[in-house]
């Protein structure tokens, strides 16, 4: 019996089928459908049940998926054991993140963790969609999020705490009333991330922890933060991004902070992986530089507390 078979059966249940697993294999689905016959043939037992829509083990199906299991990341730790030894890093690591993440967080330091270790490939998916980490074959997902996690079985390290600002063109606040009241802000046109409700609100805390909310007349709705900072800068409006995403433009002159003793929120920037079971030296390696260096490039301290799952 071949051992590759029995990891691609693992891989074709832990996807969800075969078309998930093929995907993330970058493998034919004809290919693996074969090996996954030829391991029941050796076996003499039927592991799946496959219907035209979904795929699901059989009872024996289930309990070869556990052992097989074990036994793969058994081998995969004796393997991380022996590149350790000789202090060899690489392999592939993919890492999801939203796309404003990736053209202003990333950006630089990426670049510079590929030169550190040349044995290593990192394969970056940029979405504003949130994906299935294990359906996806994805090492570690860059999330940002106002909420706590839900519970789930992910390992979540916190990075940073990122404060969103108010901002607009040098020219256009000059239009605003000089007042450090939200008030000053109703009805502007407002540059929205995202998809803007029927009545678009300015949420807005300050750093005594008072709130405010307020109107604004949305004139631009878009998921990519660029075109939200552009408009901002000849004069469209007033737009509520991440700071790291406006400080050269802050710098430059072509935009300026409003309200600066109120933020549009606080995020925490967290760091969501499967597991820490088995880690292959190339993803330790890019764990500990995003850890490091990530903070730093959004403009925050790190933060001290430990992982945990969920939440």
């Amino acid at each position: 019996m071949d051992l590759n078979d029995a990891f691609y059966f693992v891989q074709v249940v832990e996807k969800g089928g075969f078309s998930a697993a093929a995907r993330s294999l970058n493998i034919p689905k004809s290919r693996l459908s074969r090996r996954v016959r030829q391991l029941e043939d050796d076996l003499g037992v039927r592991l799946l049940q496959r219907t035209s829509r979904v795929v699901t083990t059989t009872e024996v199906g289930e309990e070869y998926y556990r052992h097989a299991q074990e036994a793969l990341a058994r081998f995969e730790t004796a393997e991380t054991a022996v590149r350790r030894k000789t202090n060899t890093i690489e392999g592939t690591v993919t890492v999801s993140c939203s796309v404003g993440m990736a053209q202003f967080g990333l950006d630089q330091i990426l670049p510079r963790f590929l030169q550190d270790n040349p044995g290593v490939t990192v394969v970056q998916r940029a979405s504003n969609q949130m994906e299935d980490l294990i359906k996806g074959g994805i090492d570690v997902a860059i999330r940002g999020h106002m909420d706590t996690l839900p519970d789930s079985s992910l390992i979540q390290v916190k990075l940073a705490r990122v404060e969103w600002h108010l901002f607009c063109s040098p020219e256009y606040r000059g239009a605003i009333e000089q007042s450090d009241d939200p008030a000053v802000l109703a009805d502007h046109p407002a540059l929205v991330l995202g998809r803007p409700r029927e009545r678009h609100q300015w949420l807005l805390t300050d750093y005594g922890g008072q709130t405010a909310s307020l109107p604004g007349r949305v004139r631009l709705a878009s998921d990519d933060m660029s075109t939200l900072k552009n408009a901002a800068a000849v004069s469209l409006g007033i737009a509520a991004l991440p700071s790291y995403v406006c400080r050269q433009d802050v710098e430059a002159g072509s935009l300026v902070r409003i309200l600066p003793s109120w933020t549009a929120g606080r995020p925490q920037i967290s760091l969501l992986m499967p597991s820490r079971r088995g880690l292959l030296p190339a993803f330790e390696a890019f764990l500990s530089f995003l850890k490091q260096e990530l903070p730093a490039a959004l403009g925050c301290d790190a933060p001290t507390a430990t992982p945990r799952r969920g939440r």
